[in-house]
């Protein structure tokens, strides 16, 4: 802690007590306009408050601190994630507090952030929620730098704010993508390459970079398992997954080990799909919804539509190859909890694929 050396002083002409300290460079005035040494003891201890608080009273605007909190986050995580944020901040955040200091910070300002982004853009849920993450982590950060002493509390989302809308496969549209292997590329018909990748999306809710970081030592054909080690980002950054639950077994039936097989003999490299990045295998999912009549969805929207066919199983078998649930032990303990459950899942995945694809015979 600072010690003040000076004491506040009685100012005639203004009627009031002023103390002047200064720690970090930063210089700041204190006042008080109680008569007596009542009023000179207010002003020193505001002095006092600020010099033991630990916070720099900098000059610099929010702005400026968000470049230094910016630097700092992409050292400790991936593009992928640190960009999100810095775009949200540029579009939704920097316009409106951008300007502030780090002092004007409170509840009242991040609400206005929060309800500008929703008013302005219609953003969802989600997004919002997102936004709202962002304010807190920068608030921390600041916390940290020991320039504020600011913490978010009662921020609100829109109640009227939607949850985003997520698109899957219908059945007809399933039954199309297993029956049909091509896909146009310069107005010809060729074999896609990675029709296997989507159907093996499809049939296990593999998160798309999970699936691009598939290798063939991955694969027990005889099993029907997959083990997920590892996940590649569309900066082609390699990582061990989205959360702590990402590494796991999952595992498929006769129709998964079918298109396993297939992709299997067709790869000839480390990993199982050559997929160069994750922009590639968008257009190229693209392409063939164009070409084979199949309404347009993204390649995550492939894991939503087996969360979606899989209700008829369990709800924790669907939580635990998904990889989704916080309260799902790491690989080593959830490999474990399915020992000898193999059997019984891969046929019920059977069970549920099977019944709809039946339909197109």
């Amino acid at each position: 802690m600072k010690e003040r050396t000076n004491t506040a002083k009685w100012l005639e002409k203004q009627g009031r007590w002023q103390v002047a300290v200064q720690k970090d460079g930063v210089r700041k005035t204190f006042t008080s306009s109680r008569p007596g040494r009542e009023g000179q003891r207010e002003a020193n201890r505001k002095a006092d408050e600020w010099l033991s608080s630990g916070i720099s009273g900098t000059k610099l605007r929010l702005s400026e601190l968000h470049e230094s909190y910016m630097e700092q986050l992409k050292t400790h995580t991936t593009i992928s994630n640190w960009r999100p944020v810095d775009a949200r901040w540029r579009k939704w955040i920097d316009p409106q507090i951008g300007h502030m200091k780090a002092s004007a910070l409170s509840d009242a300002v991040l609400q206005r952030v929060v309800d500008h982004a929703y008013q302005e853009g219609q953003l969802s849920k989600k997004t919002l929620n997102n936004i709202k993450a962002d304010l807190t982590s920068f608030c921390k950060y600041l916390r940290k730098a020991k320039v504020s002493n600011y913490t978010p509390e009662d921020i609100a989302i829109p109640k009227s704010a939607r949850a985003s809308r997520k698109n899957i496969l219908q059945p007809e549209h399933v039954i199309k993508l297993f029956a049909e292997d091509t896909t146009t590329l310069y107005n010809k018909r060729i074999v896609d390459p990675l029709v296997n990748a989507y159907r093996l999306e499809v049939l296990t809710g593999l998160r798309p970079g999970e699936l691009r970081g598939l290798m063939r030592n991955d694969i027990d054909l005889e099993t029907g398992k997959i083990i997920v080690r590892r996940s590649i980002n569309e900066y082609d950054e390699i990582t061990t997954g989205k959360n702590e639950n990402a590494v796991r077994a999952v595992f498929v039936g006769e129709m998964g080990k079918e298109v396993l097989k297939n992709q299997l003999a067709q790869s000839n490299g480390l990993y199982l799909f050559d997929v160069k990045r994750g922009e590639h295998y968008r257009r190229s999912w693209k392409r063939y919804c164009e070409a084979n009549d199949i309404p347009q969805t993204t390649p995550y929207e492939l894991r939503h539509t087996f969360v979606s066919m899989a209700q008829a199983l369990p709800e924790g078998w669907v939580k635990q190859l998904v990889g989704h649930s916080k309260s799902m032990d790491t690989f080593g303990v959830y490999g474990h909890a399915v020992a000898g459950m193999e059997k019984q899942i891969t046929s019920a995945l059977d069970d549920v694929f099977g019944g709809i694809l039946a339909t197109q015979e």
